[in-house]
């Protein structure tokens, strides 16, 4: 049940945050980062209710994803290579992190060899940190048009991930100047991009009061990262 308990605490948290910043409970998804966890705590989350799962490792997702609930929908949420993109496009209900113009052509690509279209977001590396990947927001506005003219990707908005501080106050004009970048790139396009992915477990709560409508929150539903062979029955 701990899982669950888990669960139960950060959606109430979730909930406080959104009181706080007038905003509807329903406003923003709850995502459990399952990268390096098995099968089995997957399961044990959702039949708590929750049936959104991040994974950053290509491989790993591949041989999790059967043993799950066919009801479960994942999103990749690490950095991706080009040579994966054909994996990505089949695994995944949506690429979080596209961090560059060459990998969402690669991903259009795969997309229209498998007749999907395929939901993405754009991973801005606000901070400018030389130890993340990431669009430059100058880039983002560079490359916005580009972007939209691939035909089988649908770009629904934006994701970040800030310095890490141990003050999650100190995370907040970072979840700021995203959900910026995104009202100017709105204005652009002329049309919406609804999905803003920031907060992780430290600072979700922040995220939640500067727009953020999508979490993501790994070690605060599953505890420490497991690094056990994930190919043995979970």
């Amino acid at each position: 049940m701990e899982i669950a308990d888990n669960i139960a605490e950060i959606r109430l948290r979730m909930d406080e945050a959104c009181e706080r910043a007038g905003r509807s409970s329903d406003s923003v998804k709850l995502m459990g980062v399952s990268k390096t966890h098995p099968a089995s705590a997957i399961r044990e989350a959702f039949d708590a209710g929750l049936t959104l799962f991040g994974e950053n490792k290509i491989q790993e997702a591949a041989l999790k994803i059967p043993d799950c609930p066919d009801a479960a929908r994942f999103h990749f949420i690490g950095h991706l290579q080009s040579n994966k993109a054909r994996d990505a496009a089949r695994l995944f209900a949506m690429v979080q992190g596209v961090d560059k113009l060459g990998t969402a052509i690669e991903l259009n690509k795969r997309a229209d060899q498998l007749a999907r279209d395929l939901p993405i977001l754009l991973e801005v590396n606000v901070a400018g940190e030389a130890s993340k990947f990431g669009y430059t927001p100058a880039t983002v506005l560079e490359d916005l048009e580009r972007l939209m003219d691939l035909p089988r990707l649908e770009l629904h908005g934006f994701m970040t991930i800030p310095p890490f501080a141990a003050d999650p106050e100190r995370a907040r004009p970072y979840f700021r100047a995203l959900r910026e970048l995104r009202n100017r790139c709105e204005d652009l396009a002329g049309i919406p991009f609804p999905e803003l992915s920031m907060g992780m477990s430290g600072d979700f709560e922040i995220a939640i009061e500067e727009g953020s409508t999508l979490v993501r929150v790994g070690t605060a539903i599953f505890g420490k990262r497991k690094f056990s062979n994930l190919k043995s029955p979970a």
